[in-house]
């Protein structure tokens, strides 16, 4: 069994740095609302602990 992270932008990253709006977009979030989902690594760790303030993350276990 894997882990997966199910992320979804809930903060509009329009006014925000350059580097967190990058963030963003490199997780493949594209709008409001909008949920992904990402192998549980370091790596994704560590870019959502910089966006933590504009998304929502849940675990997912995979089989």
């Amino acid at each position: 069994m894997g882990k997966k992270l199910s992320i979804t932008l809930v903060h509009s990253p329009v006014g925000r740095p350059e580097p967190q709006r990058k963030t963003v977009e490199a997780l493949g979030l594209r709008r409001m609302h909008h949920e992904v989902l990402c192998d549980d690594t370091p790596t994704i760790r560590g870019m959502v602990k910089k966006i933590q303030h504009l998304v929502s993350v849940q675990e997912v276990v995979t089989e």
